[in-house]
């Protein structure tokens, strides 16, 4: 049986964005696929893990849009290792983070929380890059030399979905490349898309931003 609570609802919307991919689908910064006579593929595999490994610290905004159209923006902030913070803003009941190990999906509306452990999910590719992204990484052509596209899935287990990373050239980036934006895929075909901007790398960000108030047992929200 379908359930239709709430949490069910919202965590299905966010966790289909954040921890998922879609194969082969390219957002808004990406140039549609071009005839198959004109493809060409712009970048590599070890230039995608490379910039996401440079990434010490990095802080930028998001905006996610779903299948329906419907939008929610905040921040995301990501730490080595494996660490990442989406933030909806100081007024949001919602929050997912991950502290290295589990991605954790909170809801103080109703005071739940879902975990999911990173390997579970491609998002694996944003945390540990030479793991997920040079193992199962595609690279996808483009129109561009300035647009990188990758896809990652994991043949042997296509329920946890697959994830497209584009990537555009930036000489102020970590590797010359920055992370774009991905499309997300789940097993029942949602699809969301997460756009960033105004990226800030090598920020001091203190081990507490992936801490959360447990909503099971306060009713404080995320700090």
């Amino acid at each position: 049986m379908m359930d239709f609570s709430p949490f069910r609802i919202r965590s299905r919307l966010m966790v289909g964005a954040l921890a998922l991919g879609l194969a082969g689908a390219l957002p808004f910064a990406a140039p549609l696929a071009p005839p198959a006579h004109a493809q060409q593929a712009s970048g590599s595999i070890d230039a995608a893990v490379g910039a996401l490994r440079g990434i010490s610290t990095m802080r930028a905004d998001f905006t996610q849009i779903d299948r329906e159209g419907r939008r929610a923006a905040g921040t995301m902030t990501l730490k080595r290792p494996g660490k990442i913070r989406f933030d909806y803003g100081k007024d949001s009941d919602f929050l997912v983070v991950s502290n290295g190990k589990s991605l954790y999906v909170v809801d103080y509306e109703v005071r739940q929380v879902e975990r999911y452990p990173i390997r579970r999910s491609p998002l694996g590719a944003l945390l540990d890059p030479s793991r997920d992204v040079g193992k199962y990484g595609k690279l996808v052509p483009t129109l561009r030399d300035d647009v990188m596209s990758i896809e990652v899935r994991d043949p042997s287990r296509p329920e946890f979905g697959v994830i497209t990373m584009i990537f555009v050239k930036n000489a102020s980036a970590p590797g010359g490349w920055e992370l774009n934006s991905w499309v997300a895929l789940d097993a029942q075909n949602h699809r969301t898309t997460v756009r960033l901007s105004n990226h800030r790398y090598g920020l001091s960000v203190a081990e507490s931003t992936f801490d959360f108030d447990d909503p099971r047992r306060t009713s404080r929200r995320p700090r």
